[in-house]
């Protein structure tokens, strides 16, 4: 089936839950019309359903390719790229002096959605692009900015990230890549960089890697690492392309999932030094590297989402058009098996996951572009701590349930789900990446916990959970059996919540490998009941809509019954991660290492 935008529900949650107006109204935002919105929304769900989302089989079945160095990308991707480059797509929330139109990021989350979702492996060039955009934005000096910004918001090049290395997967201060000073303000690098995305293709004229390598007097660890542009093809003084530099792709992966993205292994300096200049000061690369990385995150969150969302858009069609078995209650012959009460709930399970993760996702977007913009310092000193403490669920729930949601997805097809033919398997083995990649799970836990949590002695997550203890009061005192239902398990959540983070608070010093034991489980407590939270405000606003007798009464009624079924399926799962977190430390750690 095709892949359609599920346009309805991401203008509800813009407008309804992430507050688009006060978005629009902020200083520099105020392009972001409901009209104009409603336009870009619109044109981008058709140039992903129509043109990208029709290559996502083909991808899989016909990967890119490596030979002599060169990587040619999937039939058709090409000239995809091409036409999203022309039609501005890599600039929605890029600056309009260089090129981009400069819309919020609340605006340019659902397009990325809607590329995800269409067409993972495409839409992982664009990803990283938006992430070395936005490291030389913040790091980058005017010189570098106006060499290499305009022509990657432009699509005319692509940019990549390069940290890991054979040695180095997760822990950067392994990192041997070094780079020596030439006396003329560049550098030469010699090293090997693996798991590259896109770090060789053929859809762009240049490519431009920010790289990780240390110089031969820095520190050692991670405060050692330097960053710097390191483009495929030189650049000249007037913006030309010059000479192939000294870097080369000599292999690509061969993957489970994701087969059309290549994922490059680089070699830098075997023919005398890759020339690259350095971003910023020497020694501070992770820093600046943190900027794309923490960009990426927030962008692979939004790839679970949109990968659980074409999952469940196929099962669900499947389940419409699949006759097998009678109906329980007993009907004259075979009927959907849509009708039978189990698949009604993985269908439920599958819808409910995606809209609360997508909901959280849009409601953390519009933080972060309060925290640029808002004229009032406290208000963004706040919107950017609830933005930090987001990200790490963003990313790391969201992937974890969009595997989940997935096998979910290959569960309804039944037997036909386990045939790659059906298509179902695909979306499985895809989503599969993303809890691993820009960083695992466990590393957005332990993020979660120790900078996001511990570091300010919990005061944001309380803060958060105030808000959503006010969501429960109104939930509570709704006349609905349906909204106080939802009230009562949210206030249930939230407790197992701010029991977790006391916990955490009051034991990291005393105990913190016991802390960390449960830092996966207090990462799926949050997302779980923060999802929860944003569930509780779309039915709400659904009623609210429904009492006002406007708009699309059936889908409101479909927003409250979907929040129900995550408040009485989902949301008591917090007791359980409640358990692990604060009783269940003791027996993680009970066997030594060598008894496994």
């Amino acid at each position: 089936m095709s892949y359609r935008a599920p346009l309805q529900d991401m203008q509800f949650v813009l407008n309804e839950l992430a507050g688009l107006d006060k978005v629009g109204a902020l200083p520099g935002c105020e392009d972001a019309t409901p009209e104009t919105v409603d336009a870009v929304l619109q044109e981008n769900a058709r140039f992903c359903s129509e043109v990208v989302a029709p290559l996502n089989v083909n991808g899989d079945r016909e990967p890119s390719s490596w030979k002599d160095g060169e990587v040619t990308t999937t039939r058709g991707f090409r000239q995809a790229f091409q036409a999203y480059a022309q039609a501005g797509w890599q600039g929605v929330q890029h600056p309009v002096e260089f090129g981009g139109q400069g819309l919020p990021k609340l605006v340019a989350t659902p397009c990325i959605e809607m590329l995800n979702s269409a067409n993972l492996s495409f839409a992982l060039c664009p990803m990283l692009t938006d992430g070395t955009i936005e490291a030389l934005m913040t790091a980058g000096s005017r010189a570098q900015q106006e060499t290499y910004l305009a022509r990657l918001i432009s699509g005319a090049w692509t940019g990549t990230m390069n940290l890991t290395e054979p040695q180095a997967g997760s822990d950067l201060a392994l990192v041997r890549t070094r780079a020596e000073p030439q006396g003329d303000g560049t550098y030469k690098l010699f090293g090997t960089k693996i798991f590259i995305t896109y770090g060789e293709h053929d859809m762009a004229a240049n490519i431009v890697h920010l790289v990780l390598a240390r110089t031969a007097d820095a520190p050692a660890g991670v405060k050692g690492l330097s960053l710097f542009i390191v483009p495929k093809f030189l650049v000249n003084a007037d913006g030309s392309l010059g000479a192939r530099n000294d870097v080369h792709c000599v292999s690509i992966e061969h993957k489970m999932g994701i087969k059309a993205s290549p994922t490059a292994v680089l070699q830098f300096g075997d023919h005398g030094g890759a020339i690259g200049n350095l971003i910023g000061e020497e020694n501070r690369g992770l820093e600046y590297m943190f900027i794309m990385m923490n960009a990426a995150r927030f962008a692979v969150g939004m790839q679970g989402i949109a990968l659980a969302e074409r999952a469940y858009q196929k099962a669900a069609h499947f389940a419409k058009e699949r006759i097998q078995s009678r109906d329980l209650a007993g009907s004259a012959g075979p009927v959907a098996i849509i009708h039978q009460p189990d698949v009604r709930r993985m269908l439920m399970s599958m819808r409910a996951q995606t809209e609360a993760a997508r909901a959280l996702a849009y409601v953390t977007a519009a933080a972060h572009d309060i925290a640029l913009h808002h004229a009032d310092a406290q208000v963004r000193q706040e919107q950017d701590a609830f933005y930090e403490y987001m990200v790490p669920i963003v990313k790391g729930w969201s992937t974890e349930l969009s595997v989940d949601v997935a096998s979910t997805g290959v569960q309804v097809h039944g037997g036909m789900g386990f045939i790659e033919e059906t298509g179902a398997a695909q979306y499985y083995r895809d989503a599969r990446i993303l809890p691993i990649y820009e960083g695992t799970t466990a590393i957005q836990a332990n993020d979660l916990v120790g900078r996001k949590t511990v570091r300010d002695g919990g005061a944001t997550a309380k803060a958060i959970l105030a808000q959503v203890r006010a969501t429960t009061v109104q939930l509570a005192a709704a006349e609905s059996d349906s909204l106080q239902a939802i009230g009562r398990q949210l206030a249930l959540g939230a407790d197992a919540l701010e029991a977790a983070v006391d916990y955490v608070t009051g034991n990291i010093k005393a105990d913190i490998k016991a802390v960390f034991a449960g830092s996966v489980p207090y990462l799926k407590l949050a997302g779980i009941v923060l999802g929860g939270w944003q569930m509780g405000r779309a039915a709400l606003a659904a009623a609210r809509r429904l009492q006002d007798g406007q708009g699309d009464k059936r889908f409101y009624q479909a927003k409250i019954a979907t929040a129900r079924f995550f408040a009485e399926h989902i949301l008591p799962q917090s007791a359980a991660y409640r358990t692990e977190i604060v009783e269940g430390a003791g027996s993680v750690l009970a066997l030594d290492a060598d008894q496994f």
